[in-house]
């Protein structure tokens, strides 16, 4: 089923880094980046970032060759991100929260000539230069004085970034997002009123494709990036956000959720917001709904893969009626879904999402064979990137999501969606949050598990599980419920059920 046009339809390819200088000359004086009592203005910025590029040209790093990023959201790492950047060089921001053996592996398979770290990250034998990013000291010894780079030209397929998925276990997937990709990101921000007078907020971290789809068109466009610093915390976001008259903000569902529940969200003066965006994991209905009569400004959500491909698109506050789906292919993207031969299924019908537009990864770094499994070709040799997710679309052309391929458990020969029974257990006013994940079972071969983040005055967990069970149908029944303190997640918010499962013993 086809619910797009062919990729096409971008404005001609222009370069961030290029983008970034011309604002400076444009608006020099201009706030462009805020974080804590930190504040650089456009030309500030553009010459710490032609600085950096410069020494690193001085110090032999090559164009299309990488340095790699990891530490918290600070005014030095966009700054060196934007600087590798503008040398020509791929940047691999890589996740805080990985092992030393995972960012040893991660900073390898980049091949990264620097790795720019702040001193939290866990030592590890990096085999590259370790430059400490939280040491104006150390950092301020690296750099070159008053140097200004070689000019680069830089090409549409090049590498702009790596982005290494979440994993447990192993060394993570290396994304390879070129240019190209990026720049059909900036161009679709102008539909969301991104432009020289847009505040952005950011409390995501930097080393993932959520916060760089809406951190760079602000840049993109001469506007001011605003990062919170440490952990999240609602108020103090809130504060933040009433202070520099935000426009747009990106956030999580995890994050709008603990803002909807902060007791003082209403007397924060928000009327500044024109748009916010949420990505990255299912945003419930209801959570849309609350967003969206509480805040004002517009509400979108993205449904993608940082792999690329196809985007849906929910503007949520034009289709009031759609907050159970994840929208409609953007402009320009060919989402189709398969049966499990890899056929298109009839309307109607679910199946595996696949899809194509500007906006897709190169591949995985390293990693041909992984990057053929990610592919889907239809009949005329167009590239797909399958997203491993099980949805189907309404009579509208509305995508519904239903649930993870991997995450869907096959009890007795029959499909059995988590999300259906997490959706169950919501209705409960004793769960807080919860996940249901597909353990072995000798009699069925999958059984459905539930794992629940209770409210205070819970019943006991069997009650729970058996008020549940009461409502889903005979092959849908919990074989358990456990009660955790919280759910484990990644750094931007998705449960990891693979820890979940990983961990659970009968």
């Amino acid at each position: 089923m086809t619910n797009a046009v062919a990729p096409a339809g971008l404005p001609p390819f222009r370069a961030i880094p290029d983008l970034i200088h011309e604002n400076a000359l444009a608006r020099p004086s201009h706030l462009a980046l805020r974080c804590g009592a930190g504040r650089l203005t456009w030309q500030q910025l553009d010459a710490a970032v032609n600085r950096i590029a410069a020494t690193l040209q001085a110090r032999g790093v090559q164009p299309r060759q990488a340095i790699a990023i990891c530490g918290a959201n600070s005014i030095p790492y966009v700054l060196l991100f934007l600087g590798g950047l503008r040398a020509g060089l791929a940047v691999a921001p890589l996740p805080t929260g990985a092992t030393a053996q995972q960012l040893a592996g991660m900073v390898e398979d980049s091949g990264a000539r620097f790795l720019f770290a702040d001193a939290a990250v866990p030592a590890f034998e990096a085999g590259v230069p370790r430059i400490r990013m939280d040491d104006a000291a150390q950092l301020e010894a690296w750099l070159q004085a008053g140097a200004r780079p070689q000019p680069v030209a830089i090409e549409p397929d090049w590498a702009f970034n790596i982005i290494y998925s979440s994993g447990t276990t192993g060394t993570p997937k290396g994304i390879v997002q070129p240019h190209r990709m990026r720049w059909a990101h900036v161009a679709r921000g102008e539909n969301y009123g991104y432009g020289a007078d847009a505040v952005t907020m950011v409390a995501t971290s930097l080393c993932s494709n959520t916060t760089l789809v809406s951190a760079l068109p602000c840049l993109a466009k001469g506007g001011t990036l605003v990062l919170t610093e440490g952990r999240f915390d609602p108020r103090a976001y809130l504060e933040l956000a009433q202070d520099a008259r935000a426009t747009h903000a990106m956030l999580v569902p995890v994050q709008y959720q603990r803002l909807m529940a902060c007791p003082e969200f209403d007397r924060y003066d928000l009327s500044s917001f024109r748009m916010k965006f949420c990505t990255s994991a299912p945003f419930s209905a209801t959570l849309k709904a609350q967003v969206l009569a509480r805040w004002p400004g517009g509400l979108v959500e993205y449904y993608g893969m940082t792999e690329g491909g196809g985007t849906c698109i929910l503007e949520a506050h034009k289709f009031p009626d759609k907050l159970h789906t994840v929208g409609q292919p953007a402009e320009g993207h060919d989402i189709r879904l398969l049966d499990e031969q890899g056929h298109e299924v009839a309307p109607g019908e679910a199946g595996e999402v696949v899809g194509r537009s500007a906006s897709m990864m190169t591949g995985y770094q390293n990693q041909p064979a992984k990057t053929r499994e990610a592919e889907w070709f239809d009949a005329a040799g167009n590239r797909f990137i399958r997203t491993g997710d099980v949805g189907r679309f309404d009579a509208d052309g509305f995508l519904v999501l239903m649930d993870r391929r991997k995450d869907m458990i096959i009890s007795g020969g029959f499909n059995v969606y988590p999300s259906d029974l997490e959706a169950v257990l919501r209705g409960h006013p004793a769960v807080h949050e919860v996940a249901v994940i597909g353990v072995p079972s000798e009699a069925w071969g999958e059984s459905p598990v539930a794992f629940v983040v209770p409210n205070e005055g819970a019943p006991a967990p069997e009650e729970l599980r058996s008020w549940a069970n009461e409502r889903v149908g005979k092959i849908q029944r919990l074989a358990d419920l456990r009660y955790l303190p919280e759910l484990p997640r990644s750094d931007i918010g998705k449960v990891l059920k693979r820890q979940l499962r990983d961990g659970y013993t009968g």
